[in-house]
Protein backbone atom coordinates (compact mmCIF):
# COMPACT_ATOMS: atom_id res chain seq x y z
CA UNK A 1 0.00 0.00 0.00
CA UNK A 2 0.87 3.61 0.06
CA UNK A 3 0.81 4.28 3.96
CA UNK A 4 4.03 4.47 4.37
CA UNK A 5 5.12 7.18 2.30
CA UNK A 6 6.20 10.15 3.81
CA UNK A 7 3.74 13.44 3.93
CA UNK A 8 3.95 16.02 1.34
CA UNK A 9 4.53 19.42 2.47
CA UNK A 10 1.02 21.39 1.94
CA UNK A 11 1.60 23.35 -1.13
CA UNK A 12 1.66 27.03 0.15
CA UNK A 13 4.19 26.66 2.70
CA UNK A 14 6.68 25.88 -0.21
CA UNK A 15 5.27 29.33 -1.70
CA UNK A 16 6.21 33.21 -0.46
CA UNK A 17 4.40 33.68 1.97
CA UNK A 18 1.26 36.16 1.95
CA UNK A 19 -1.17 36.94 4.61
CA UNK A 20 -4.23 34.91 5.37
CA UNK A 21 -8.12 36.18 5.24
CA UNK A 22 -11.51 34.08 6.44
CA UNK A 23 -12.85 31.25 4.70
CA UNK A 24 -15.64 29.05 5.91
CA UNK A 25 -17.74 26.43 4.54
CA UNK A 26 -20.91 24.46 5.52
CA UNK A 27 -20.09 21.47 3.95
CA UNK A 28 -16.12 21.16 4.91
CA UNK A 29 -14.10 21.81 7.98
CA UNK A 30 -10.33 21.75 8.66
CA UNK A 31 -8.85 18.07 9.25
CA UNK A 32 -12.21 16.75 8.85
CA UNK A 33 -13.71 13.85 6.64
CA UNK A 34 -15.69 15.09 3.60
CA UNK A 35 -18.82 13.71 2.63
CA UNK A 36 -19.67 11.32 0.07
CA UNK A 37 -21.48 13.76 -2.09
CA UNK A 38 -17.94 15.74 -2.70
CA UNK A 39 -15.85 12.78 -3.86
CA UNK A 40 -15.57 11.80 -7.37
CA UNK A 41 -18.48 9.50 -9.13
CA UNK A 42 -15.81 6.54 -9.92
CA UNK A 43 -15.87 5.61 -6.21
CA UNK A 44 -19.71 6.67 -5.75
CA UNK A 45 -19.74 10.03 -4.82
CA UNK A 46 -21.74 13.00 -6.34
CA UNK A 47 -18.77 14.87 -7.64
CA UNK A 48 -19.69 18.31 -6.07
CA UNK A 49 -17.44 21.05 -4.75
CA UNK A 50 -18.27 21.96 -1.33
CA UNK A 51 -20.17 25.68 -0.74
CA UNK A 52 -17.41 28.43 -0.06
CA UNK A 53 -17.32 31.77 1.17
CA UNK A 54 -15.06 33.99 2.49
CA UNK A 55 -14.21 37.60 3.84
CA UNK A 56 -11.64 39.64 5.48
CA UNK A 57 -9.35 39.92 2.49
CA UNK A 58 -7.22 43.06 1.34
CA UNK A 59 -8.83 46.35 0.29
CA UNK A 60 -6.65 45.97 -2.98
CA UNK A 61 -8.36 42.91 -4.01
CA UNK A 62 -9.35 42.85 -8.03
CA UNK A 63 -10.72 39.40 -8.38
CA UNK A 64 -10.18 35.75 -6.80
CA UNK A 65 -8.99 31.99 -8.34
CA UNK A 66 -10.19 29.30 -6.13
CA UNK A 67 -8.60 25.96 -6.02
CA UNK A 68 -8.40 22.39 -4.93
CA UNK A 69 -5.21 20.53 -4.88
CA UNK A 70 -4.52 16.86 -2.96
CA UNK A 71 -0.90 17.17 -1.68
CA UNK A 72 -0.90 13.11 -0.44
CA UNK A 73 -1.78 11.61 -4.32
CA UNK A 74 0.96 9.05 -5.09
CA UNK A 75 1.90 10.82 -8.36
CA UNK A 76 5.32 12.77 -7.15
CA UNK A 77 3.46 16.19 -7.97
CA UNK A 78 -0.03 15.96 -6.39
CA UNK A 79 -3.46 15.97 -7.82
CA UNK A 80 -5.13 19.50 -9.06
CA UNK A 81 -8.70 19.07 -8.29
CA UNK A 82 -10.41 22.08 -9.44
CA UNK A 83 -8.87 25.15 -10.12
CA UNK A 84 -11.67 28.24 -10.90
CA UNK A 85 -10.01 31.30 -12.21
CA UNK A 86 -11.35 35.15 -13.12
CA UNK A 87 -14.09 35.23 -9.97
CA UNK A 88 -15.31 38.75 -9.67
CA UNK A 89 -14.68 40.71 -6.42
CA UNK A 90 -18.39 40.61 -6.11
CA UNK A 91 -18.72 36.83 -5.62
CA UNK A 92 -17.74 35.61 -1.81
CA UNK A 93 -19.75 32.71 -1.99
CA UNK A 94 -19.97 29.89 -4.01
CA UNK A 95 -22.74 27.53 -3.69
CA UNK A 96 -22.42 23.40 -3.10
CA UNK A 97 -21.71 22.44 -7.05
CA UNK A 98 -20.59 25.70 -8.67
CA UNK A 99 -17.61 23.69 -9.66
CA UNK A 100 -20.18 22.88 -12.51
CA UNK A 101 -18.86 23.74 -16.16
CA UNK A 102 -20.09 26.06 -17.17
CA UNK A 103 -19.83 27.46 -13.28
CA UNK A 104 -23.20 28.61 -12.57
CA UNK A 105 -23.73 32.49 -10.59
CA UNK A 106 -20.06 33.04 -10.87
CA UNK A 107 -20.19 36.10 -13.44
CA UNK A 108 -17.85 34.44 -16.02
CA UNK A 109 -15.46 32.86 -14.35
CA UNK A 110 -14.13 29.70 -16.08
CA UNK A 111 -12.16 26.45 -14.60
CA UNK A 112 -9.41 25.15 -16.30
CA UNK A 113 -8.38 21.18 -16.52
CA UNK A 114 -8.02 19.58 -13.47
CA UNK A 115 -5.78 16.43 -13.22
CA UNK A 116 -9.01 13.85 -14.78
CA UNK A 117 -8.66 15.94 -17.88
CA UNK A 118 -12.15 17.95 -17.96
CA UNK A 119 -12.95 21.30 -16.87
CA UNK A 120 -14.62 21.94 -13.24
CA UNK A 121 -14.32 20.50 -9.73
CA UNK A 122 -13.08 16.64 -9.74
CA UNK A 123 -13.90 15.20 -6.10
CA UNK A 124 -11.98 13.09 -4.36
CA UNK A 125 -10.46 9.49 -5.27
CA UNK A 126 -7.55 8.25 -3.23
CA UNK A 127 -6.52 4.90 -3.88
CA UNK A 128 -8.57 2.04 -1.72
CA UNK A 129 -6.45 1.63 1.92
CA UNK A 130 -4.43 4.47 1.60
CA UNK A 131 -4.00 7.00 4.39
CA UNK A 132 -6.66 9.78 4.69
CA UNK A 133 -5.53 12.34 1.74
CA UNK A 134 -5.60 16.12 2.35
CA UNK A 135 -7.98 18.36 -0.45
CA UNK A 136 -6.58 22.09 0.28
CA UNK A 137 -9.27 24.33 -0.97
CA UNK A 138 -7.89 27.86 -1.48
CA UNK A 139 -9.65 31.12 -2.33
CA UNK A 140 -6.72 33.38 -3.87
CA UNK A 141 -7.49 37.17 -3.46
CA UNK A 142 -5.75 38.55 -6.20
CA UNK A 143 -4.55 41.94 -7.28
CA UNK A 144 -6.35 41.96 -10.62
CA UNK A 145 -9.25 41.06 -12.27
CA UNK A 146 -8.39 38.41 -14.78
CA UNK A 147 -5.35 36.08 -14.98
CA UNK A 148 -3.97 36.09 -18.53
CA UNK A 149 -4.91 31.82 -18.66
CA UNK A 150 -6.90 30.02 -20.65
CA UNK A 151 -9.81 26.79 -20.12
CA UNK A 152 -6.89 24.83 -21.78
CA UNK A 153 -4.30 26.21 -19.39
CA UNK A 154 -2.93 23.43 -17.27
CA UNK A 155 -3.18 24.18 -13.58
CA UNK A 156 0.82 24.31 -12.88
CA UNK A 157 0.94 27.58 -15.54
CA UNK A 158 -2.28 28.73 -13.77
CA UNK A 159 -0.36 28.76 -10.71
CA UNK A 160 2.79 29.97 -11.71
CA UNK A 161 0.78 33.48 -13.00
CA UNK A 162 -1.26 33.55 -9.43
CA UNK A 163 1.71 33.68 -7.14
CA UNK A 164 2.83 36.81 -9.09
CA UNK A 165 -0.56 38.41 -8.22
CA UNK A 166 -1.63 36.86 -4.68
CA UNK A 167 -2.17 39.73 -1.99
CA UNK A 168 -3.77 37.01 0.17
CA UNK A 169 -5.02 33.06 0.49
CA UNK A 170 -7.98 31.27 2.64
CA UNK A 171 -7.84 27.69 3.16
CA UNK A 172 -9.43 24.86 4.91
CA UNK A 173 -8.00 21.89 4.54
CA UNK A 174 -10.74 18.66 5.00
CA UNK A 175 -9.88 14.86 4.43
CA UNK A 176 -10.87 12.02 2.26
CA UNK A 177 -10.06 8.16 2.87
CA UNK A 178 -11.73 4.99 1.08
CA UNK A 179 -11.39 1.89 3.61
CA UNK A 180 -9.39 -0.92 2.46
CA UNK A 181 -11.75 -3.30 0.10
Amino acid sequence: MFLDRQIAPDPYEVLPPVPAFTLISDDVHNGEPMGLEFAHDSVGGANLSPQLAWSDFPDATRGFAVTCFDPDAPTGSGFWHWVLVNVPLSVTDLERGAGRTPAPGVGGAFSVRNDYGVEGYGGAAPPAGDRPHRYVFAVHALDVERLDVAPHSTPAYVGFNMTFHTLARAVIRPTYQIPPQ
